[in-house]
């Protein structure tokens, strides 16, 4: 059976009357990255957003088209210049399908500081420029800022996890069996959702069938592939009612396959009580990011909106915890917001966000441009 799309792979079509541009760079440990820009209206007093994904999505996530995306919704609400940055755990690039050592701190040190660096150049270094992020794109970003790898940030809005990872039991079960069983047992490269579709029978084919017999809540294969590789629930990185039909379906191409590393990073910080630790202390080339990222958490001056869906079976309340925690340390500044009745992933791709989430969202970034230009021009996200 040939699968057909109902949605092109990759697509743009999502985000309409806007100028797009392309933009490619390349970080220091030799790998290839992307930004795409997009405008509307775009004149001296716009301020900028950069949008980040989380591991094994991409771009694709925040210009659906089978919603008001948050693209959209950005340019739509006066924020004429949006990017978007695919990172090295984009499935828009090939480096998650194999076997690698690439941790947070990787992301944190060398996909952040050229990607600001690249939207600098073409904006000034005045211009405010805000982060949404989401999934551990929230937590290498956060790890980047915390670690005075970038600056210049007026704010910070960071989805279901940033500082203190904490996930249900069943999780930590799988952090800690998960990347040794399929790297050295099962011998696979990765996990895919989309392995259902694989022809004939394939290895991945043959699991992903296992998977879907303990997985009865739904009819979509690729649905339950990803509560096997996130979470814990049925399903677990969504409230089903929250997705348009099409999404649920097409959760393979929005979902990429992720290699087994990144969970091993995640499992450190969790396994410490939530704390945001490098994962290895020793390398050389990450001496210049802490091994404890919370020791400068006091002098971190960009305020943060830490957002979370009240059923979020990914991360539970990690971004509640943290946002408790630095409150706990005076850090006045941050802020939290949960959504009621919404997950891990549905804050950006239910069918109602753009009523039920983004506003939060984006009055947050609107008060804080406001703080910045009221007072001093926020020139570094860490004082002194």
């Amino acid at each position: 059976m040939v699968h057909r799309r109902e949605i092109p792979l990759y697509t743009l079509e999502g985000v309409t009357d806007a100028v797009h541009s392309h933009h490619q760079f390349s970080t220091a440990d030799g790998l290839g990255l992307t930004l795409e820009r997009f405008q509307r209206g775009y004149d001296d007093t716009a301020d900028s957003v950069m949008v980040v994904h989380g591991l094994t999505t991409s771009t694709d996530m925040f210009v659906m088209p089978e919603h008001e995306n948050l693209v959209s919704y950005l340019l739509g609400q006066g924020f004429g210049d949006v990017w978007t940055l695919d990172m090295r755990m984009s499935n828009r690039h090939s480096y998650n399908l194999f076997p690698h050592r690439y941790t947070m701190d990787d992301v944190a040190l060398y996909d952040y500081p050229p990607a600001i660096e690249l939207i600098r150049r073409h904006i000034g270094p005045d211009r405010r420029l805000h982060v949404i992020a989401h999934c551990l794109g929230s937590v290498s970003f956060l790890l980047s800022l915390f670690g005075g790898a970038v600056s210049g940030v007026t704010s910070v809005v960071a989805n279901s996890v940033g500082l203190t990872p904490r996930v249900p039991a069943w999780s930590r079960v799988k952090l800690r069996t998960a990347p040794g069983l399929v790297e050295y047992v099962l011998g696979f490269p990765n996990l895919n959702p989309r392995w259902s579709q694989d022809p004939g029978f394939t290895p991945g084919e043959l699991l992903s069938r296992a998977v879907s017999f303990f997985h009865t809540e739904c009819d979509v294969p690729e649905c339950h592939m990803l509560s096997m590789m996130w979470g814990s629930g049925r399903p677990a990185l969504y409230e089903h009612e929250n997705l348009a039909d099409i999404t649920h379906r097409r959760g393979g191409d929005l979902y990429g396959a992720t290699s087994m590393h990144y969970y091993r990073h995640v499992r450190k910080m969790v396994e410490a009580d939530g704390h945001p630790l490098k994962y290895e202390p020793g390398r050389p080339d990450l001496a210049s990011l802490p091994d404890d990222y919370w020791t400068n958490a006091r002098k971190v001056t960009t305020p943060i909106l830490f957002t979370t869906g009240a059923n979020n079976r990914v991360f539970t309340d990690s971004n509640i915890v943290n946002h408790a925690r630095l409150r706990a340390l005076g850090c006045a500044q941050h802020e939290l917001k949960v959504y009621p009745g919404y997950g891990h992933q549905d804050v950006f791709m239910g069918y109602h966000v753009a009523r039920d989430c983004f506003p939060a969202m984006a009055d947050f970034m609107r008060r804080k441009a406001v703080d910045a230009g009221a007072g001093e021009r926020v020139a570094a996200g860490v004082a002194g």
